[in-house]
């Protein structure tokens, strides 16, 4: 099953409702689509999508790396030389991992489907199904309560609340969210980079002596402020979670060596594909340090490896990977089955996908 050809096209999913975070403000999923052809007709999709100010991909930049150097490296090899692929995709173009990410999902998909076995399998996992939270974007307090119940009334028994805009205003936010929800829900704050370190104590710490009973707060501070991010890990009873701060196995062991953290996210946006995220995780296992599998704003084919990734290995203990649930529509035929906070997986070959409707393809 040798590569034969690389496919660019591009999807766009309205959101159910605008997505809403410290850093950007989003109504539509436009994601770069990548489909591998190999010589046995067998097919391959993987995923990207555009997050300019997480990772520095916008969509020429991930078009361009794949066109320009990644398919150039790796046409006309054979899909069991699995990790020669994916040296040669990392050694194509420095950086640009939702780009790599993309052709390592899609080489991934053939690798199951070489094998005739879903992904999961072959990694080593067991688990058929798993559980997310859900993502409440930051607006005024009482329109996050009310999101909050709408979600609670789905089922979901986490949620992941944005914050980050305004130090005052989170707290409010916070506070009629548990207020209007209770205790029973367990509640995770993203700040997504937006507050400064002394700040993101005094915060935390007025949020604990209020009893909002929050799971864990994810990136205070800046990503390349590693040590703001221990300082408020050393100040304040919260749980620190590193999401923007963990781009590749080297940062999460620098994370978990300096101690600037107590979790670590894996995002296969941020690592480059499911190679380098398996290498986080088995850094994490090493060190014992929890991991949580979260995504960007993607659609199903990308998070459907997510959910493969987070079914084979123990030491990913918390799920959030919503990103086909915030979409209005599903227009990818197979992959996980999304039921709200409930995600499933299938025993077909690779990551199951059969095909995506509406993708628009370059010539």
């Amino acid at each position: 099953m040798k590569i034969v050809d690389i496919k660019i096209g591009f999807i766009s999913v309205p959101l159910k409702k605008p997505f809403k975070t410290a850093l950007r403000t989003v109504d539509a999923v436009n994601d770069v689509i990548v489909k591998i052809i190999t010589d046995t007709g067998h097919v391959g999709y993987g995923e990207a999508p555009p997050t300019g100010v997480i990772t520095g991909d916008t969509t020429g930049a991930i078009v361009g790396a794949i066109e320009d150097h990644i398919k150039k490296s790796i046409i006309g090899m054979d899909i069991s030389n699995l990790e020669g692929i994916m040296d040669k995709i990392e050694k194509s173009i420095v950086k640009n991992t939702s780009a790599k990410a993309a052709v390592d999902i899609a080489v991934y998909d053939l690798f199951g489907q070489l094998y005739n076995t879903p992904v999961y399998k072959l990694l080593g996992g067991s688990k058929t199904e798993i559980t997310t939270d859900i993502t409440i974007s930051v607006n005024d307090p009482e329109q996050m309560a009310n999101d909050s119940i709408e979600a609670v009334n789905l089922g979901y028994k986490t949620l992941k609340i944005k914050v980050g805009k305004d130090a005052e205003m989170d707290i409010k936010r916070m506070q009629a969210i548990r207020n209007a929800i209770g205790f029973d829900i367990k509640l995770r704050i993203d700040a997504n980079q937006g507050w400064l370190p002394k700040e993101a104590v005094r915060v935390l710490n007025e949020m604990a002596d209020a009893g909002l009973d929050i799971e864990f707060v994810e990136q205070p501070v800046l990503a390349h402020d590693f040590e703001g991010m221990k300082y408020v890990t050393d100040n304040v009873s919260i749980p620190v979670l590193a999401d923007e701060s963990v781009s590749s196995p080297m940062d999460a062991m620098k994370v978990i060596q300096m101690g600037a953290a107590d979790l670590i996210n894996i995002k296969l946006m941020k690592a480059g594909g499911l190679h380098n995220a398996l290498k986080i995780a088995a850094i994490a296992e090493v060190y014992g340090v929890e991991c949580m599998l979260g995504c960007m704003l993607e659609a199903k084919v990308s998070v459907t490896a997510a959910v493969h990734l987070a079914a084979s290995r123990d030491i990913i203990t918390k799920i959030d990977l919503d990103g086909p649930v915030l979409c209005s529509e599903d227009p990818v035929n197979g992959g996980a089955i999304f039921e709200e906070f409930k995600i499933s997986l299938t025993d077909e070959p690779g990551f199951g996908i059969k095909g995506i409707e509406g993708v628009v393809y370059k010539d």
